[in-house]
């Protein structure tokens, strides 16, 4: 996992901009008002979805540092009846960063639906919300009941939309972590606590860096005793079993799963790594998680790093994250292959997983 916060106000912050040609996707933006059991946590989604009529479409996820992808808002959908995929997005990120994805999995026929994390988004995150898994895991759960029509939150826009029985979960990085609990793995507390007792890059710094940001600010704040978190609840079980497939992009807490959970999921499970053997870190390598899960599969996509998953870097973007204090190589790959190579192979992979696994 990552935080690249110091980009905030210079990234996410920029307006849409809007391109010359037609899309066949759909989006829309919807809230979801907290239920008591999600922890009182409103959510902003962002849904795209087949559309059947053309009309202007806009760049989503675009800013000054990252190109978007099109879609059309609030488009008249296509008819029938198709799989829904939820997004759970990196951490100090934003779902919108995912649009590459996400128009691309629509355009295979994928209804894809993905909130904004409070405490773990661009411009309100915190190290203390960061190992709080069980709210993410909870956020999934609740688009799912929306646009399902479950526990009596359902939007009757999406129910002749959305497949129920067809769902799949895809996750990348600290929203890997959160797609691994809701396809029923458990989290171990105190193997997460030793593994940043020794290791001090990613997650762990970030736990013991000081910082976190409070809309769009950099505020001070303690660091994390990974070992005072709620164990209940960081440990306890948050299966969603309306999720059937899951797909689980450089996941974290890799070192920090109990092995019998592993074990116990029946879903498949398809593990995707940006690098090749031997460059990839430990907080998210998953081989070994592949091996202990039932219908696990795994993949390693080359020359490409943990940053390649996400947009597309605009021209001078390394500048303007360089002079908003962000150290971290954003902008760049693993090897020579461009970053628009290395989506497309991981489109090809995600999907490819999603339509074998979610096919009727």
């Amino acid at each position: 996992m990552f935080n690249f916060q110091t980009l905030c106000a210079a990234a996410f912050a920029a307006a849409m901009a809007t391109p010359s040609f037609a899309a066949e996707v759909g989006v829309r933006q919807i809230s979801l008002t907290a239920a008591p059991t999600d922890y009182g946590r409103d959510l902003h989604v962002t849904v795209w979805y087949p559309a059947k009529d053309a009309g202007e479409p806009v760049m989503i996820g675009a800013n000054r540092v990252f190109a978007g992808a099109p879609a059309v808002p609030d488009a008249a959908p296509a008819q029938g009846r198709f799989p829904l995929v939820v997004l759970s997005h990196g951490s100090g990120s934003r779902v919108q960063g995912m649009s590459w994805l996400a128009t691309e999995l629509a355009k295979a026929g994928f209804v894809v639906a993905g909130p904004n994390h409070p405490g773990t988004t661009s411009g309100y995150s915190t190290p203390g919300d960061t190992p709080k898994l069980w709210q993410r895991a909870a956020d999934l759960s609740a688009v799912i009941d929306r646009l399902t029509g479950e526990g009596g939150a359902g939007d009757g826009q999406w129910h002749g939309l959305v497949d129920a029985d067809r769902i799949g979960v895809v996750g990348f990085s600290l929203g890997g972590a959160a797609a691994m609990l809701s396809a029923g793995a458990r989290a171990d507390l105190e193997a997460y606590a030793r593994y940043c007792d020794t290791y001090d890059r990613w997650d762990c710094a970030w736990y013991a860096g000081g910082i976190g940001y409070v809309n769009e600010v950099q505020v001070k704040v303690g660091k994390v005793d990974l070992r005072a978190v709620d164990k209940t609840l960081f440990e306890q079980s948050n299966l969603d079993r309306r999720v059937k497939s899951a797909v689980l992009v450089d996941p974290g807490l890799a070192q920090a799963y109990d092995a019998q959970s592993l074990k116990d999921i029946s879903i498949p499970m398809s593990f995707i790594n940006l690098g090749s053997a031997g460059t990839v870190p430990p907080g998210v390598i998953a081989d070994k998680l592949a091996a202990l899960t039932p219908n696990g599969t795994y993949a390693a996509v080359a020359d490409s790093v943990h940053y390649s998953f996400l947009p597309e870097c605009r021209e001078g973007a390394a500048e303007i994250l360089k002079s908003s204090g962000e150290d971290e190589p954003i902008c760049e790959d693993g090897g020579a292959r461009s970053r628009a190579d290395i989506h497309a192979e991981l489109v090809r992979l995600i999907r490819d997983d999603l339509e074998r696994t979610l096919a009727r």
